[in-house]
């Protein structure tokens, strides 16, 4: 019988460490589980185990964003080669499906878990440091929409866009703890169409006089937006 080096074993542990790490956030907060519970709850004997996997809960954090988004970069890439860059359904349907999908599988903790991270407040936010194609994909995402929203002003364009990216993923994770839960939901096609129509109308819409004058009121330096995974 052939041997299976300790090599072969290791990615399958980390990975497991992972997706348990992901669960758990998900559902106790990113600061509400001890790392030893993690390694316990993922069938490790070593209760130091994610500690010797990945040292610090901020690695952590950054593993399982990676085994995230390079699936999500991909898909959004397999979708942008159909895309009508002209239409702007199509193009947020190209970078939003890819996370609509992702809260049909029921033990895919990554988008509840997104949630908890978004509210993290650490030294070493893992958001600040995503992988580079993640965030020129992002940038290429921005831009797109920005040509198509003309008629939203500059200082509202970049706000809308962020704030339409966070729309679909609370959405979308509501929709995973219902699936999770055994709640009624509609049907994924109905979903799909119905959460696109909806940030297509935000994104597209133009600011009304009252905002047009809060607008033209002085402001102070506004916040960086993150790249959302």
């Amino acid at each position: 019988m052939p041997k299976t080096s300790t090599a072969a074993l290791g990615p399958s542990a980390k990975q497991q460490l992972v997706l348990t790490a992901e669960r758990l956030f998900a559902l106790h907060g990113v600061d509400g589980v001890p790392l030893r519970q993690i390694g316990t709850a993922a069938g490790m004997g070593n209760k130091s185990a994610v500690q010797y996997h990945f040292g610090t809960k901020a690695a952590l954090l950054q593993a399982i964003l990676t085994s995230r988004l390079e699936h999500l970069t991909r898909r959004r890439m397999l979708l942008e080669a159909r895309m009508r860059v002209e239409d702007l359904r199509s193009v947020v349907e190209a970078h939003q499906l890819p996370i609509m999908e992702l809260a049909e599988d029921e033990q895919c903790y990554y988008l509840p878990f997104l949630e908890q991270l978004l509210h993290h407040r650490g030294p070493e936010h893992p958001l600040e440091t995503l992988p580079a194609a993640h965030v020129e994909s992002h940038r290429a995402y921005v831009e797109r929409v920005a040509a198509l929203i003309g008629q939203v002003p500059q200082r509202l364009r970049d706000t809308r866009i962020h704030q339409a990216s966070l729309m679909c993923v609370h959405a979308c994770a509501d929709r995973h703890r219902a699936l999770v839960s055994g709640s009624p939901t509609l049907s994924y096609a109905e979903h799909v169409s119905h959460l696109l129509d909806g940030l297509v109308a935000f994104l597209a819409a133009t600011p009304s006089a009252e905002t047009m004058a809060v607008l033209k009121e002085p402001t102070a330096d506004r916040p960086a937006l993150r790249a959302l995974p």
